[in-house]
């Protein structure tokens, strides 16, 4: 066997430290949110304080630690997990976190682009309800929500309390059925000037964009969502299972 050994930038091995250390920033892993000095961590992942260093310097720069003279490197700020594996709304998905509330900064009735009208199954001429809301957990931004509802489900929210609740709940209700399935899609974008506004955050700074896609039970799409999440404050997560492939029979 031919063993190659591959010379190493402090960077990469900086990276790596940074993701094993995400992680257990993120869990909450660490007592009184303070994390252990350099020298130690150099210790636990084999590698030299200025690797360290420079992993801490990455967290920081996410705003998920703060390092102070005298005081060493602490947690900055709380992550909320957001999982990928139930299609819940965001208060039921954070109701362990703090209270979630909705300020509704659009709610009208459009005339959709084709793309959406497609999306959601309508012919031509049909009219949805459009929905801007910023949502915040414990008071602070945590997402930017752009929605387009059909309307028999959608035009009923106009008299709910939008402030307080979900839409998957109000709308199980209008529809008095249960939501079945969605289609999703996760990437990672840079805030424009508008929502880096909206959810107080730094222009251009990274979020995480998530366009939803979600039908009742009697599998009708009635809700197209695209959702500007801080990526500061929210992550992902979710479980999956390698399902063996079917194989044709002979």
């Amino acid at each position: 066997m031919v063993r190659v050994v591959a010379r190493r930038h402090r960077a990469d091995r900086a990276r790596q430290v940074a993701d094993l250390l995400r992680r257990q920033v993120v869990l909450g892993q660490f007592p009184h949110g303070r994390l252990p000095l350099e020298a130690a961590l150099a210790r636990e992942f084999h590698t030299s304080r200025n690797t360290v260093r420079e992993a801490l310097h990455l967290l920081r720069e996410e705003g998920l630690v703060e390092r102070s003279p005298g005081v060493g490197t602490t947690v900055a700020g709380e992550k909320y997990p957001h999982g990928l594996h139930r299609l819940l709304g965001l208060a039921e998905t954070l109701h362990e976190h703090g209270e979630v509330t909705n300020q509704v900064r659009t709610m009208t009735l459009i005339e959709p682009p084709a793309t959406v009208r497609h999306r959601l199954g309508l012919p031509a001429g049909e009219q949805v309800i459009y929905l801007e809301r910023l949502r915040l957990l414990n008071g602070l931004p945590l997402s930017l929500d752009l929605t387009y509802l059909v309307r028999d489900v959608g035009e009923p929210l106009f008299d709910a309390d939008l402030v307080h609740n979900d839409i998957f709940v109000l709308l199980e209700r209008i529809a008095s059925q249960p939501l079945g399935t969605a289609e999703l899609t996760l990437e990672a974008v840079n805030a424009d000037p508008h929502t880096a506004a909206a959810l107080d955050a730094p222009r251009g700074a990274a979020l995480l964009m998530v366009e939803r896609l979600t039908h009742l039970a009697d599998g009708r799409p009635v809700d197209l969502e695209f959702i500007r999440f801080r990526g500061d404050r929210l992550t992902m997560r979710g479980h999956l299972n390698r399902e063996p492939e079917e194989k044709p029979w002979h």
